[in-house]
This record gives C-alpha cells, structure tokens and sequence, in this order.
C-alpha cells in the first residue's frame, strides 16, 4: 500500500508517460476533505483522455491501489478516476478551461513536479 504522496507521484508519472500535457499536482488536504490530492491533466482529444485516464487505472492497480469510482463526461471531455487519496481529473483543453479547478482549488498547495518529472517544461 502506497501513501497518499507515492500514490500521486506514480500516477503523475504514469500521466506524464503518456503524453498528458499541462500536468498539475495540487495537495488538497488542507482544504478539503475529499482526497489528499487533486491531480489534473490535459489530454489532445476524447481519445488521449481515455488513454491516459486508463493508463492510470491500469498503472494504480498494478500498485494495489483500486479504482473507487471512475465517471466519464461528455463524449470523454473530462474523465475522473477515484483512487480515494488521490483523485485524477483528466481533460480536454477546451472542458479543463470550462471547469478552471485550478481557480476552483486555488487555495490547495501546488506541488513542484520538478523532481518528479525532470523533463517537464515550464
């Protein structure tokens, strides 16, 4: 069993393997109760936002960390995959601007992902 911060690295990574753009790592547990952290991606298409989003099902699993819930919205606009410490909101350009949760969670601690993806761009 992974802690909540392994857990979202992990499935940051697993994101980031595939492609996922615009990858942010907010930690919410200060302002809510509903998970430790919110992870938030951008897919190209309803295509790439299924495969991230079952990469990551399938990247957590093999971690022994279940699905709880997973929910679909809009022709794959935007999917979220429960994993209880962390929740994963994957989406189109056009449905994350929609739902700006990064103004939403503006008071959540943004985490650096320097360490955790080298690579990333700015």
């Amino acid at each position: 069993m992974l802690t909540a911060k392994e857990a979202a690295y992990q499935v940051t990574q697993a994101l980031d393997a595939k492609k996922g753009m615009d990858i942010k790592l907010l930690k919410i547990d200060r302002v809510s109760s509903l998970a430790d952290y919110f992870l938030i991606c951008t897919g190209t298409s309803s295509t790439h936002v299924k495969t991230l989003c079952d990469y990551a099902e399938y990247t957590m699993e093999q971690l022994g960390e279940p699905l709880l819930g997973r929910e679909g919205h809009r022709g794959n606009s935007w999917e979220l995959l429960d994993f209880g410490s962390v929740v994963v909101h994957v989406f189109t350009t056009e449905a994350r601007e929609f739902y700006a949760l990064e103004r939403l969670w503006a008071d959540a601690e943004e985490i650096d992902l320097a360490d955790i993806l080298p690579k990333q761009m700015g």
